[in-house]
């Protein structure tokens, strides 16, 4: 009997430390146990409460689950060495860091289009897409306009590395997860205008857009520009459709006024077709042809044929400095592509966007139990307070409204059927 009492008083303080153990504050301590590592400081807090308190929630990873970054790109069609050039540099960028936050990247391509209509299709292929932490699109800014609506409703960070429409970005159109690599139309339109009246020395111009938000904008800065960088005038702005194939007419009232210079920053299929059409109307033999990066590609040039040569063509400044990109970034970009060289012009912008979106991740990113949280607000805020940052397109910092570019602006001209870039001096 006495036995019998010894062990239950032995078993009643057993419970009373027990309870005292769990009791602390009234819950359960929170405390690592052994073996155990502090979560990472996070700028929310790095607990439970930040992913409560975020308006779009957390991105959850469970230990060993892939980090999902999606792209919208144009990967189909006329235009698409605009958006697999981009798509091959934000897989150099993973071939050199394949994991963020300690996951393993898996990459989720949709295909935008180069239009409206596939860049909603695209981004509602995307938002379906459980955990998807960000996106790196569009290609055109026709497609980026729906998809930076869509994406920022969701909370779903949208990089863009060649939207370039003043829109997107502009103060009272600017959506919230939205920013980009590729630079402002509103530097490149100005930079034209000034290449054409410093350097070529002319004093009128027209201009061809084709309804796209990328075209009519860029036409639009130039058209505004060009009478104040050179005393010059306009002649005439006119406007054509993507699909058309008859540009007679359109380049028969252009050149009515015989203008010194003609600027189409279209794209492919529309621009090689208006290149051998002006090269042909009368009252155009003596205007100079200029188009933009929507035709900066071997693609128009092998669709222009001769008519190509002598045309301007403005863009993002390639000229880039240092040795990483000629000694690790190129063959890496041929390796993971096939082709001897870039296709078009913004794979380095896409590189920088996917390091920039993975930094992100990660300031925002923390682990509690073994799971990986990333709010989506704080990834936002983070992005948004990238400073000079070093990527191969420049030193990068983001304004309010997502602009982050080092913007460069620099003129190529068809020479024997090849790009060379003439303006500025290097």
């Amino acid at each position: 009997m006495q036995k019998y009492m010894r062990w239950s008083g032995m078993l009643v303080v057993l419970m009373l430390i027990l309870a005292a153990c769990q009791s602390g504050d009234g819950g359960s301590s929170s405390e690592p146990s052994a073996g155990e590592s502090d979560p990472p400081a996070s700028q929310g807090g790095g607990g439970a409460a930040d992913c409560d308190a975020d308006e779009f929630g957390c991105i959850e990873l469970a230990e060993g689950d892939p980090i999902v970054i999606g792209t919208a790109l144009v990967l189909t069609g006329a235009n698409e060495t605009l958006g697999l050039d981009s798509q091959y540099g934000a897989q150099v960028a993973n071939e050199l860091r394949p994991e963020i936050a300690g996951h393993e990247v898996e990459f989720n391509f949709q295909d935008d289009g180069c239009s409206t209509e596939g860049g909603t299709a695209a981004a509602r292929a995307l938002v379906s897409e459980e955990n998807i932490a960000g996106v790196i699109g569009t290609s055109c800014s026709s497609a980026g306009i729906p998809a930076a609506e869509i994406l920022s409703a969701e909370g779903i960070m949208l990089v863009s590395a060649s939207n370039t429409a003043p829109s997107l970005t502009a103060p009272d159109t600017h959506e919230a997860f939205y920013a980009r690599t590729a630079h402002n139309d509103s530097i490149q339109g100005a930079a034209m205008a000034q290449f054409v009246c410093e350097v070529l020395g002319l004093t009128t111009a027209a201009t061809i857009d084709d309804g796209s938000a990328y075209a009519d904008q860029l036409a639009a800065v130039f058209a505004a520009e060009f009478p104040s960088q050179c005393d010059g005038s306009i002649t005439a702005e006119e406007a054509v459709t993507v699909g058309q194939t008859d540009f007679t007419g359109v380049l028969e009232n252009i050149a009515a006024d015989s203008p010194e210079f003609l600027y189409f920053p279209i794209f492919v299929a529309e621009g090689a077709l208006i290149t051998q059409q002006a090269r042909e109307t009368s009252g155009l033999d003596d205007t100079a042809l200029g188009g933009a990066d929507g035709i900066l590609t071997p693609d128009w040039i092998a669709a222009a044929g001769s008519a190509a040569n002598g045309t301007y063509l403005s863009g993002p400044d390639l000229a880039f400095s240092g040795d990483f990109y000629a000694d690790e970034f190129l063959p890496a970009y041929t390796d993971v592509s096939g082709e001897s060289e870039p296709i078009s012009v913004f794979h380095a912008h896409a590189f920088d966007a996917y390091n920039m979106l993975a930094d992100a991740i990660e300031a925002a990113a923390f682990t509690d139990g073994g799971t990986t949280y990333i709010p989506r607000s704080a990834l936002r805020d983070a992005f948004f307070a990238t400073s000079g940052y070093e990527g191969i397109t420049g030193t990068l910092t983001c304004d309010e409204n997502g602009d982050c570019a080092d913007a460069k602006i620099s003129v190529s001209e068809v020479q024997d059927g090849d790009f060379v870039r003439i303006w500025p001096e290097e």
